[in-house]
């Protein structure tokens, strides 16, 4: 039988599958009593995994011949020498261990390339996530059963729409025509609650028609408006609204 400080060395085979059968059978037996073991083995299945995704692009130019280059200034291993068969397991998972690190080391190496598309798509997911997310939020709005409408002109010949559902205490600002705010500006919401106004988001200012989610709850608002603020939003508004509107009933 394998020795338990022998199944300590198999984390990296086993996460490659290069395991026996009874190899496999002890460490799972030991891999269900040692939080250690069951730690490195998720981490070493995360790297795999990462690297697997890395692996599918393809490689920089060059690369063969930076390689090559390396190999001939890289001391090698001595010859091996005779050993017992439980030091050949420990070494074996060792080498493994060894060789998803030099992975590791390998894709970080191509640096630039490889990592940085890989954490693009990433982004480029959750960026996608987000926007799904927020569709979903304006959808429920839109189509709550007590959900009312109330619209008017926006100066520079643009329309707005306001949708309100008390229910769920959200509103949804809906725009078509809106002319593109100048550098630095961004089109700001704001809830009317009596003499005070509220900040209530900020609307994308490369899109003429869009519809924007207001931030916050609707409270006791009963109207809304929106101004040019500075990029980034303002807590108060500083210029007179391009529209105002009153938050049906």
């Amino acid at each position: 039988m394998t020795a338990t400080a022998d199944l300590h060395a198999l984390t990296g085979a086993y996460v490659l599958d290069a395991l026996g059968d009874e190899e496999r059978r002890s460490f799972e037996g030991h891999l269900a009593q040692c939080e250690s073991c069951e730690q490195e083995v998720r981490e070493l299945s995360a790297t795999a995994g990462r690297l697997g995704l890395a692996a599918s692009l393809p490689a920089p130019a060059g690369l063969k011949a930076q390689v090559m280059g390396q190999i001939a200034e890289t001391r090698q291993e001595p010859p091996a020498t005779p050993v017992s068969g439980a030091s050949r397991q420990a070494r074996r998972g060792h080498r493994l261990h060894w060789a998803l690190a030099a992975c590791l080391a390998g894709v970080a190496a191509l640096g630039g390339t490889t990592l940085w598309q890989y954490q693009q798509a990433d982004q480029a997911r959750h960026e996608a996530q987000a926007a799904q997310d927020r569709a979903d939020r304006i959808a429920a709005v839109l189509a709550a059963p007590d959900a009312k409408v109330t619209s008017a002109s926006v100066k520079g010949g643009a329309h707005g729409s306001v949708v309100v559902s008390h229910s769920s205490d959200r509103a949804v600002f809906i725009a078509s025509g809106m002319a593109e705010p100048p550098k630095g500006k961004v089109y700001q919401l704001w809830f009317a609650d009596g003499g005070h106004m509220r900040p209530a988001g900020l609307m994308n200012p490369s899109h003429a028609d869009q519809s924007v989610l207001m931030t916050g709850a609707v409270g006791d608002a009963s109207g809304m408006g929106v101004t040019l603020e500075p990029a980034g939003g303002s807590k108060q508004p500083t210029t007179q609204p391009v529209a105002l509107l009153q938050l049906p009933a």
